[in-house]
């Protein structure tokens, strides 16, 4: 079975084992709120019934009570009777509420067939043979009458009373004794209606709750078994995965090899274990001199595969106790225990290096890696991890000096070059915080008109006893130490600073253009940085253009570098791509929504003349950009023979020594100054009056 149905078939069982899980989540949320449902009913109930009782208890006293204090008033004294009528009257009134209430509670309703019925509360209120309902009311009219009539007779109803005769008011026993029979029948009947009901919710709770149970048997059965096992079996899977991503932690996801974490975790221990034996452990670090070349013309799959093949041809060359590791890009590591004496450290490497430069077969093309190795050794040229792959670093780096394809040793001579390189790298570190860098600026021009295209912004660094170093020699050294978004901070600021100075001056200068590196792209508030420097300055955004090289654009989605040039080029800043023609994908990123000017590479420039294939890559290219509405400007434009050449092929801007040479501020400002245009002026020479007119002559001075 393929794998997606396999994720397939899954993914439906976990989906169905979630809708059951859920669904009897809701049946037995529904059971137990059921359940409680049913509970409140039956309390409800019981305190319903138990009121109406208590009620009908009350009637039954209340009843005796009248027809006691009936007999007790009329037997009583003159002076005791009105405490008697008082109480009778009080007991009549509370037996007539408590009857009103009781027919209130009950709903009972005379007219109901419910009266026939011999087990319902109507019928012992309606009808035979209790009528309790003619035996309440009656007991209540006739108590009223007995009272109006004791009123009249002791003068306590006022000027009313009753006025019917004696004989009619009369409370008749049997009439007591009737209604307390009535009384006692009803209190049955709700005993064993509320009994009743209390049976039927008892069954129903009961069953709710056998139900309830049997759901969750089966959720147990059909829902959390298969949810146990598929928890089982993703564990094992989270295990497998975690296991992986151990492995994946110290190992190199491409080759397989070993990475740098690995390297940098259990260096210090191979050279603990070096120096207990007393062996010697060499560091071979391997690079691919050609790499970039291979990605640019074969692709970045031939480029992995021969990464890939490298890697296995570096296993297949040493012994299982040597470690191989992949720094990072083209760069490998050899780590060679018990390496034995330099000239067999030398032999091994010579061999692993010749294996190593064989040709790779990719895809029916043939391609030579060209592999150069540096060689530090334990401890003859340091004794800890660190310095160690320092030292092999600089070994390789001389080894590409000499041309590439072979290996060196590291040196007291190139010890001395890495104090110079710690040193120019602590100066570096001052010379920021000094921004003692300085800005020199070469002109961009137009070879048909002469005018003044733009201006580049170039970094110097004048050192207090060394005097002017190259770009060429601390530019790396910066770059590798993480210094350049500094670096960067300091020209842009300055570049700015001068070129707002021209713009208010009203020197005409084009564009000021910056080169930024990605590593200051990827600073995260560059933009901020940019904008603010901008209104700082009080220069327009669109006399600002950055010059990018196409390895930052390539590098856009793993950084949002792309987003964040958009953004800028939006706010007016323009957008110059760099050496263009020298990279893989140019002709991708020749896009005049992005792109404002290209700048030709100088290799293709230089003796343009004399080189046809020159030629041809630079008028295609000016035709290309041409084609696109996008500017065009040739750098390392040296010689008349090379400026009349581009002008033929139609390349209108140039930059070059042919031009000017970088300048200070200063030297750049008189040299903008002096091909400035000159605003045409009027001047007065004579002013007369003559027969009533004013005559004015005046010398016009052309602009230069």
């Amino acid at each position: 079975m393929s794998q997606q149905p396999v994720h397939a078939v899954s993914g439906r069982l976990i989906l169905l084992i979630k809708s059951g899980y859920w669904l009897a989540l809701l049946i037995i949320a529904a059971m137990v709120v059921a359940s409680f449902i049913l509970l409140q009913q039956m309390m409800a109930a019981q305190q319903h019934n138990q009121a109406l009782l208590d009620v009908v208890s009350t009637q039954k006293a209340l009843s005796q009570r009248i027809v006691f204090l009936a007999g007790a008033t009329g037997t009583a004294s003159r002076d005791q009777q009105p405490a008697l009528v008082s109480a009778l009257k009080q007991a009549t009134v509370e037996f007539e509420k408590n009857y009103d209430l009781l027919l209130e509670r009950t709903a009972a309703d005379p007219a109901s067939p419910a009266r026939f019925d011999p087990k319902s509360i109507e019928s012992v209120l309606f009808a035979k043979p209790y009528h309790l309902d003619y035996f309440s009311v009656g007991l209540i009219a006739n108590g009223e009458r007995l009272i109006s009539s004791f009123e009249s007779r002791l003068n306590m109803a006022g000027n009313g009373g009753y006025k019917g005769g004696e004989e009619r008011v009369n409370l008749n026993a049997s009439v007591a004794n009737a209604t307390l029979s009535g009384y006692a029948a009803l209190g049955q009947r709700i005993s064993a209606f509320a009994d009743q009901r209390s049976e039927t919710l008892l069954d129903l709770n009961r069953t709710l709750f056998y139900s309830t149970i049997g759901v969750i048997v089966l959720v147990a059965l059909f829902i959390f078994r298969p949810m146990s096992n598929a928890i089982l079996r993703r564990t094992r899977e989270l295990v497998d995965a975690r296991n992986s991503m151990a492995f994946i932690a110290v190992h190199d996801g491409l080759t397989g090899l070993h990475n740098r974490t690995f390297l940098t975790e259990h260096f210090d221990t191979l050279i603990n274990a070096a120096q207990r034996r007393r062996e010697r452990v060499a560091v071979v670090q391997f690079d691919l001199d050609r790499f970039k070349q291979i990605n640019d013309t074969f692709g970045h799959a031939a480029g992995d595969y021969v990464l890939v093949a490298a890697a296995q041809r570096m296993r297949d060359s040493c012994r299982t106790s040597d470690l191989n590791v992949r720094l990072g890009g083209d760069e490998f590591v050899m780590i060679l225990n018990g390496a034995g004496s330099t000239e067999d450290i030398d032999t091994v490497a010579r061999r692993i290096l010749t294996k190593l430069n064989k040709p790779i077969v990719f895809r029916g093309t043939t391609i030579h890696p060209g592999v150069s190795a540096g060689i530090a050794v334990y401890p003859v040229d340091a004794d800890n991890a660190q310095d160690l792959l320092v030292h092999a670093d600089l070994a390789l780096y001389s080894a590409k000096k000499q041309g590439g394809g072979s290996l060196s040793f590291f040196s007291e001579e190139l010890r001395h070059e890495l104090d110079y390189r710690k040193q120019l790298e602590l100066d570096i570190r001052t010379a920021i915080s000094e921004k003692a860098f300085e800005v020199y600026f070469q002109p961009q021009v137009s070879l048909s008109d002469g005018g003044i295209s733009g201006i580049e912004a170039l970094v110097r660094w004048r050192h207090a006893e060394r005097g002017m170093i190259a770009p060429g020699e601390f530019i790396p050294i910066a770059e590798k130490c993480g210094l350049m978004p500094e670096i960067g901070r300091i020209v842009i600021a300055k570049a700015i600073d001068e070129a707002a100075e021209w713009n208010r001056a009203g020197i005409a200068f084009g564009r000021i253009a910056v080169n930024v590196s990605g590593s200051e792209l990827r600073e995260t508030d560059f933009e901020v940085f940019l904008f603010d420097m901008l209104e700082r300055a009080g220069l327009p955004a669109h006399k600002l253009s950055l010059e990018i090289v196409e390895s930052v654009i390539l590098d856009d989605e793993k950084t949002g570098i792309a987003a964040k040039l958009r953004h800028i080029r939006a706010a007016g800043i323009h957008l110059e791509l760099d050496d263009f023609g020298t990279g893989y994908a140019s002709l991708s990123h020749v896009n005049p929504n992005e792109i404002d000017r290209l700048k030709i590479d100088r290799r293709f420039v230089q003796n343009i003349n004399e080189n046809s294939g020159n030629t041809k890559i630079v008028r295609a290219l000016t035709e290309l950009a041409r084609g696109l509405g996008i500017s065009i400007v040739a750098e390392g434009a040296e010689t008349e023979a090379e400026l009349d050449s581009l002008m033929a092929i139609g390349c209108d801007q140039v930059q070059g020594y042919s031009i000017a040479f970088p300048m200070p501020p200063d030297s750049v400002r008189e040299w903008l100054v002096a091909r400035t245009p000159k605003k045409a002026r009027l001047t007065v020479l004579q002013c007369c009056r003559a027969a009533g007119r004013r005559s004015v002559m005046v010398r016009t001075c052309e602009p230069t």
